[in-house]
């Protein structure tokens, strides 16, 4: 009887040690050895990478312990050099381990081919939206005698009159060739000192008047980009599609 109730001590001693030892493995594996495997709260902050190019960029990113990888993918900027940095992820200022790899998406070498609109019969403003809305730039406004005032005539891409479906590469100049509407109607011109070019250009055009010499000039009392002259006055009568030449300070 006595040697039983021995062994079964001895049994639940071994337990109680094996379960020790259990917890006190399991505490060390999760507080000591998981944190220093996996560098706890060792943290590098992302730097913004925008405008960089890949160069610049590729040396950053190993300088700061971090690593790297170009997508497959492109983008294209006609305002930034050649592989300059498009987008990255993860985004900069965030918080990632020492090693993280973060993906980056390059200015493409070639401008990607646009199909070019039909634009022929549409008010200038709305044009001038759709332009920018596909990543074209608006060109020269060439005036001509037309009863349609500010409706465009024709589009040209390098002097040459395209036609809808023609391809040009994104961030093309396309001029417009434009009606002036002349007639005998009469027209306020509207007041624009304050303004900002964009803004005057805007007000202009949908006035019925067309946009004439723009002149950039130092100013005391007008803030850099806001137009502080402009003639005719504003007030005066003036024939529809007459132009109408602004001021602008610079700095």
């Amino acid at each position: 009887m006595s040697s039983s109730i021995s062994s079964f001590k001895k049994i639940i001693v071994t337990i109680l040690i094996i379960f020790g030892l259990s917890v006190l493995l399991g505490f060390l594996f999760l507080k000591i050895y998981l944190p220093l495997y996996t560098n706890h709260g060792e943290t590098v902050s992302v730097p913004d990478l925008s405008g960089y190019t890949f160069e610049e960029a590729s040396s950053l990113l190993e300088s700061t312990g971090l690593q790297y990888e170009v997508s497959i993918d492109s983008g294209f900027n006609a305002e930034l050099p050649t592989h300059a940095i498009l987008k990255q992820i993860p985004e900069a200022n965030a918080q990632v381990k020492s090693g993280r790899k973060i993906y980056l998406t390059l200015n493409a070498q070639n401008a990607p081919m646009l199909k070019m609109p039909n634009l022929v019969n549409s008010l200038l403003k709305n044009v001038q939206e759709t332009l920018a809305n596909m990543g074209l730039q608006r060109g020269d406004i060439i005036y001509v005698p037309d009863i349609g005032i500010n409706v465009v005539l024709e589009q040209r891409y390098r002097g040459v009159s395209i036609p809808e479906g023609f391809e040009v590469p994104k961030g093309a100049r396309i001029d417009l060739v434009v009606g002036d509407g002349l007639g005998n109607q009469y027209l306020q011109v509207p007041n624009l000192i304050g303004m900002g070019e964009d803004e005057a250009e805007f007000v202009i055009l949908g006035s019925g008047l067309r946009v004439g010499n723009k002149n950039f000039s130092s100013n005391d009392t007008i803030p850099a980009g806001k137009v502080f002259l402009q003639t005719p006055a504003a007030g005066q009568e003036v024939k529809t599609g007459e132009p109408i030449d602004i001021w602008i300070s610079k700095d």
